[in-house]
């Protein structure tokens, strides 16, 4: 039985477990540094290193958040660079930045940096490892988050499948989950937007287009009943 037939299933009989929303805010657009052009509106990656989308989400222990700052590459949705933190300093956006920067399989290949506008993405520090690599910046015009639709499917991702969404004990156990779940999302979670390859696969090669969604189609993917899933358990212990 595939994933989505087992949620179906599931929701039949009344047996889904009903997440809680709650948001944190960790964008802040209102500040005087300055703000960069929209240059992916109408773009579509063909090859890896075209395009990365940059977002920040927030995780939980019992006794505070951390942040989760991460770098992905829109064509093989592969996590190239991430850092876990206490805070939403520009210091720890630009450690997941510099990590992604030096996992760069085209180092030359043109490359765009998508994010929000946070204050984070447009300091001087973010901003100057970015001019100074040669990578072009590129920002959100409005709140909307499908100007930034495959960092925020990536967090989803993250959290509804890999467990990232309860409660740790721990920093020192959150941590270690980030780790393995970002390890194990690369390896072996296949996207139905990568033909069904997992992100380091399609990193590798360049003949597959990847399948674009649009803010009408449903955000979560449909897996064949045929394909395996690796998920990591929700249990934290």
């Amino acid at each position: 039985m595939g994933r989505d037939r087992l949620f179906d299933l599931l929701r039949e009989k009344d047996m889904l477990v009903i997440r809680k929303r709650s948001y944190t805010k960790t964008t802040n657009s209102h500040h005087w540094l300055r703000r960069y052009p929209n240059l992916v509106k109408d773009f579509t990656p063909t090859a890896p290193e075209q395009l990365w989308v940059a977002d920040i989400t927030y995780l939980r222990t019992c006794t505070e958040f951390q942040y989760l700052h991460l770098i992905t590459d829109a064509y093989s949705k592969k996590i190239m660079g991430y850092e876990l933190s206490e805070d939403l300093s520009a210091a720890s956006t630009c450690r997941a930045l510099q990590m992604a920067r030096a996992a760069r399989n085209y180092p030359g290949r043109a490359l765009i940096h998508h994010s929000d506008r946070g204050i984070q993405y447009c300091s001087n520090e973010y901003t100057g490892i970015l001019l100074s690599s040669g990578i072009s910046i590129s920002m959100t015009e409005n709140s909307d988050p499908y100007e930034n639709a495959v960092a925020e499917r990536i967090n989803g991702i993250l959290k509804d499948e890999f467990g990232l969404d309860a409660t740790f004990e721990y920093e020192t156990q959150l941590r270690t989950q980030v780790e393995q779940t970002i390890r194990i999302y690369n390896e072996h979670r296949p996207h139905m937007s990568n033909r069904m390859l997992t992100p380091t696969q399609m990193h590798r090669q360049e003949k597959r287009s990847i399948i674009k969604w649009n803010k009408n189609q449903q955000s979560h993917e449909q897996v064949p009943a045929h394909e395996t899933v690796y998920l990591q358990p929700k249990s934290v212990n």
